[in-house]
């Protein structure tokens, strides 16, 4: 199904570029995801009502389970366009075993504020966020008809009112605070950022700079559930509606040492702890992973207490799958779903061709129909392995080429190849299957 706006041509130039630029890269867009949402429409409701219950201070965890290429990174990227439009903050954080370990969620954390973006602000959106809950603090303070003589004295009594639950665990947040306030007032920019770096769980920050602002160490694994729930308070005061957290590729977990696995499973069993307890305000907490990794034995099914608090029943049809369930699952791509994506990458394009009338002619759907079973079929007819590899190809191979070259005919002048340093790990895994993943010819 073609997205209405799309559809409509009202889509700005800046948004269709921003999409097209990135699957002409093989890459999932950062945004622009409603234009391409097709298939998403029986999670929307869901969607919705979960951000609403953390907008409203509650707080939510959903596991998202897909096999490669069925969307996983695409539906979270979606549901984050979501929550920016109700004015939550995102953050998406790739698990790995040498960049960021599960079972180290100091790490996690300096990851997230590393990624943290708003719909004002690109990653990392930590100091704007900051100052923005200070000048909040400020216009309160001024609000209840304190002067500018005793503003800093009132700014400090409500930083440490807001910041009281926090305190309790983790009373280094609100010094650090303080501390990068003072720094802006005294005019000391060095500082103010080695504090900053210091609250989004930097390592190896001058020691000058933790004196200056009274605080000790690094964060740690348990300091940093103090920290996050911190950045989720400074966040809801300073106008946002809360946090969508992704921990993307868990299933990585499976690849690593056991010692480390166990940790990193342990580590993700307490999280979600934390979050159904109520200790996160604000906070929609997403991790994704492959079916392997929440049935397996080296994964989830590694720890029971963490099975259990994932388990949902997929033995029915998918149809009737729960989009409110704890675990939901993408069903990945069938030749005609990704038929319709192709058309509706098609509509989105010729908005800003030189010649839409010829991309629509000569890229019509049959057209279209072929070459994603030809991609298909050059990766073994694993049609859910396809996506990527086919949008790249239909956009940077054919429809650039139709739009530039007025005697380009895709029919009788384009030949499908995929290359091995084209693919992925588990594209070339696919390609295999037929062979030879190399001068691979599409028959029309």
């Amino acid at each position: 199904m073609n997205n209405p706006e799309a559809a409509s041509g009202a889509v700005g130039a800046v948004r269709r570029r921003a999409v097209l630029d990135a699957l002409r890269r093989g890459a999932v867009p950062d945004s622009g995801l409603d234009l391409l949402a097709t298939g998403l429409g029986r999670f929307e409701q869901a969607v919705d009502e979960e951000l609403q219950t953390a907008a409203s201070g509650g707080s939510v965890f959903k596991a998202v389970r897909g096999e490669y290429g069925s969307g996983k990174t695409f539906f979270t990227r979606w549901l984050a366009e979501r929550a920016k439009r109700r004015t939550f903050a995102v953050a998406e954080v790739q698990i790995s075993e040498t960049e960021t370990p599960l079972h180290k969620l100091e790490t996690v954390y300096r990851r997230l504020t590393e990624r943290l973006t708003t719909a004002s602000f690109p990653p990392s959106a930590l100091r704007p966020v900051i100052d923005a809950w200070f000048y909040a603090l400020e216009e309160d303070a001024l609000d209840d008809g304190v002067g500018e003589d005793e503003l800093p004295a009132a700014v400090e009594r409500l930083l440490t009112a807001r910041l009281a639950e926090v305190s309790r665990h983790a009373p280094a947040f609100a010094t650090a605070l303080r501390g990068y306030r003072q720094a802006l007032q005294a005019s000391d920019e060095a500082t103010a950022s080695a504090v900053l770096s210091w609250l989004g769980g930097q390592p190896h920050v001058a020691a000058s700079a933790r004196r200056a602002a009274g605080v000790r160490g690094d964060l740690d694994h348990f300091g940093a559930f103090g920290f996050l729930q911190g950045l989720l308070t400074v966040l809801r005061d300073s106008g946002h509606a809360g946090l969508v957290l992704v921990l993307d590729e868990v299933e990585t977990l499976q690849r690593v040492r056991s010692d480390a696995r166990d940790k990193a499973l342990n580590a993700l069993r307490q999280l979600i702890d934390e979050v159904h307890s109520g200790r996160f305000p604000g906070l929609y907490l997403i991790i994704t992973g492959t079916p392997a990794f929440y049935d397996g034995q080296q994964g989830v099914q590694r720890l029971a207490p963490l099975a259990q608090r994932l388990a949902t029943d997929f033995t029915t049809d998918p149809r009737f799958d729960n989009p409110r369930a704890v675990q939901v699952r993408l069903p990945g791509f069938t030749a005609d779903s990704l038929t319709s994506l192709g058309a509706t990458i098609r509509d989105l394009y010729a908005q800003g061709a030189d010649s839409p009338e010829r991309i629509g002619k000569l890229a019509d759907d049959t057209y279209i129909a072929d070459l994603a079973g030809a991609v298909g079929g050059a990766l073994g007819g694993k049609v859910g392995v396809a996506p990527r590899v086919f949008l790249k190809k239909l956009v940077g191979d054919v429809l650039d080429r139709i739009d530039q070259f007025p005697d380009f005919d895709p029919r009788v002048h384009y030949r499908l190849t995929l290359r091995g340093g084209d693919l992925t790990d588990v594209e070339r895994n696919a390609a295999a299957l037929t062979g030879s993943a190399d001068e691979i010819e599409l028959e029309l």
